[in-house]
């Protein structure tokens, strides 16, 4: 009776601890994969494709998204990004659950492409603007305009939180987390999505005959 995999949408403005939380889930569950992106940049010193991004051409990138191998794809500061298909299409057949890290956008286009119902969306909410801002300005890595742009850029996001199944406000690191395993055990016991269910309980009238 195992599920069909999910995908699960976790989105947030930056500084919200979204990435903290994602590699938190798959540390409590190793069979949580995570959607590995596709790019048209280069890599940079460090980076491994395959690992950290799909590093592809921009003409087979723009290939993909005409035969629709693409559940998700933007262009940001002239370089094409996207989420591929196949590998995910992979993990559910094998009932893995597949976290995306993209924003709204992205989410909306997920949402609304063939695997849209398979679809689990969760927004994470910083317990307030100011706290944002200190998180941002603890990491010691931003300017003060830089910060600015994405302290806009989170309002942007922020307003878009209605569009979620689940939104959690991460004001405790461990209570949130406790909320994303919970979310994700109930979505996986869902009775539409385990696969032979409905022979386990034909079987199990039939031992009754």
């Amino acid at each position: 009776m195992d599920h069909t995999g999910l995908l699960i949408i976790l989105s947030s403005p930056s500084g919200a601890g979204k990435s903290t939380l994602a590699r938190r889930l798959m540390d409590w569950d190793d069979s949580l994969r995570f959607s590995v992106s596709a790019t048209t940049r280069p890599p940079r010193p460090g980076e491994v494709d395959g690992e950290h991004y799909y590093f592809i051409a921009p003409d087979a990138f723009r290939d993909m998204v005409r035969a629709d191998q693409m559940l998700e794809h933007a262009e940001v500061f002239g370089n094409l990004y996207g989420s591929p298909r196949e590998p995910v299409e992979k993990a559910m057949r094998e009932g893995r659950d597949t976290i995306f890290d993209v924003d709204w956008q992205g989410g909306q286009q997920i949402r609304a492409s063939a695997l849209g119902g398979h679809v689990v969306s969760i927004f994470v909410l910083p317990p307030s603007l100011p706290e944002l801002e200190r998180r941002l300005r603890a990491r010691g890595q931003d300017s003060d305009e830089v910060i600015a742009g994405r302290m806009q850029k989170s309002r942007a996001e922020i307003s878009h939180w209605a569009e979620y199944d689940y939104v959690l406000i991460n004001d405790d690191l461990d209570r949130t987390e406790a909320d994303l395993r919970a979310i994700l055990t109930a979505e996986r016991l869902r009775r539409d999505r385990r696969a032979g269910l409905g022979a386990f309980v034909k079987k199990l009238m039939e031992d009754d005959a």
